[in-house]
């Protein structure tokens, strides 16, 4: 039977986060040693199939994570100094400058549990020490081990899925496919593109390029739809076992609205489409993509709820996904209802993972979620775990007891990086952590039996077996 560790209260002790006894042992004995299925992510594909040794720990750890740039703007540092020409010894001595003024906002416990679980670095990150943590890291991350895959080695990661357009090769997929890798990828099907009709000439170039990569010649909404399913036949062939949409809600239409032929022909010979039709173009597409994954068995992600990029000018100089988005105010019950249900009248609804950016909207989603379970698959439809802004403690809390109060925590698959960088898979810790220590104080405060064995499996569930079992990746 598990000894509990000692009791230790320093910042980032072996039970941070962790405010009771029985927390303890559910995370020091059920979750610590789980690996990671990371089914979302942003990693690049072939960075992980070439197994790319960093330079420095500037590439490794400060290109392309917009939520580091976001504070260092807000401290007042040029751009120069985040995504500028200045030299990566400089970027990061600008970090380091800022990141003791990161307190209370997660990239401070972000930032340390990576310095500690990847380098082994326990010292606080500032202005004074950055040049010696510079050289410190940039040793480590020259050194064999240190490469891509040993860096999701080190943190235990079993599955990552990337992000990937149906237009892409997957030739890195491939040939991590034939590789004695450490860890799987698989590609994810994600299809925005298709059906952002906003802009009719940057549109049509991408059905010239969807239609070159599938055989098909795209000049009407048929031939649209035999590309995509082409792409997604590839996708499957490779491994493929997850979607994803980025929108800002899913849109809901009775058929017949428009006639999606005449909407078709109107955006490939130039012409702009009105707000509704644009709308209608998205929900008629998309509704026929989820019948494809239905078909295959996949399932289908949903992230809700962004408003991207609100600093035109910004947007101009850097271009999108730089740091200039934030959570928006839609309205998603009334939709995301009539979508799902539209699906499920044909029992064409597959397997869901809803995620919400607005936490006004946490109980809508996760009762839509109880919604369409129909007893066909444990935990079919899920309530996707806090999200971008929300996925800090507070945000996890709030999402674990929404679905705790409206749904099956126990049937939950649990946490994901949607990340950019290789060194935010201590991301896993800090959920597993928080899940461990909501469990641990309802058994202190006699809410829940002190069953170790039973809430430890729970624990465990929740941490790998769900997704496991849930995404039945080959």
């Amino acid at each position: 039977m598990y000894s509990s560790p000692l009791q230790s209260t320093g910042f980032l002790s072996e039970n941070f986060l962790l405010k009771s006894e029985f927390s303890q042992i559910l995370y020091h004995t059920y979750a610590s040693h789980q690996p990671i299925i990371d089914y979302h992510c942003h990693l690049s594909p072939k960075d992980i199939a070439l197994n790319r040794q960093f330079n420095n720990i500037t590439e490794a750890w400060l290109e392309g994570d917009h939520y580091k740039w976001r504070a260092m703007r807000t401290m007042g540092i040029p751009e120069k100094f985040i995504t500028g020409n200045s030299t990566p010894e400089l970027k990061f001595q600008k970090w380091s400058e800022t990141v003791p003024y990161t307190m209370r906002n997660p990239l401070y416990h972000w930032t340390h549990l990576e310095l500690q679980r990847y380098f082994g670095i326990e010292e606080l990150l500032t202005g004074a020490n950055g040049v010696d943590i510079y050289n410190e890291t940039n040793a480590l991350l020259t050194s064999g081990n240190y490469n891509t895959q040993g860096l999701l080695h080190k943190m235990n990661v079993e599955t990552v899925c990337t992000t990937d357009d149906p237009t892409d090769d997957l030739d890195s997929h491939l040939q991590m496919k034939h590789s004695n890798a450490p860890v799987k990828m698989y590609p994810a099907f994600r299809p925005d593109k298709s059906f952002a009709v906003e802009n009719p000439i940057t549109y049509k170039a991408y059905l010239e390029k969807l239609g070159a990569v599938s055989g098909i010649s795209i000049r009407s909404f048929e031939d649209l739809l035999s590309a995509l399913q082409n792409r997604i036949d590839f996708f499957d062939q490779m491994g493929c076992r997850l979607s994803d949409h980025g929108m800002e809600k899913l849109y809901f239409f009775k058929n017949g609205a428009y006639s999606i032929s005449s909407l078709f022909h109107k955006v490939y010979q130039g012409e702009e489409l009105k707000i509704e039709e644009i709308e209608y173009f998205k929900f008629a597409t998309l509704l026929e993509l989820c019948k494809m994954y239905a078909s295959k068995g996949w399932t289908q992600q949903f992230h809700l709820g962004a408003i991207r990029n609100t600093n035109e000018r910004m947007l101009s100089i850097l271009g999108p996904d730089t740091g200039f988005d934030s959570i928006g105010d839609f309205e998603q019950a009334a939709p995301l209802a009539g979508f799902l249900n539209e699906l499920d009248k044909t029992d064409q609804l597959a397997k869901t993972i809803l995620y919400n950016l607005n936490p006004r909207d946490n109980e809508v989603f996760a009762t839509m979620a109880g919604n369409f379970n129909d007893g066909s698959v444990k935990g079919k439809i899920q309530f996707g775990s806090g999200w971008w802004f929300l996925d800090q403690k507070d945000g996890m809390e709030k999402q674990l007891n929404v679905l705790s109060n409206m749904g099956m925590l126990s049937c939950f698959v649990g946490m994901l990086t949607d990340s950019r960088s290789f060194l935010s898979f201590p991301r896993h810790e800090y959920f597993r952590r928080t899940l461990c220590n909501l469990i641990g104080q309802d058994v202190e405060n006699g809410e829940l039996p002190a069953d170790e064995e039973w809430l430890g499996k729970i624990v465990s569930d929740i941490c790998y077996h769900n997704a496991k079992d849930f995404f039945q990746f080959a």
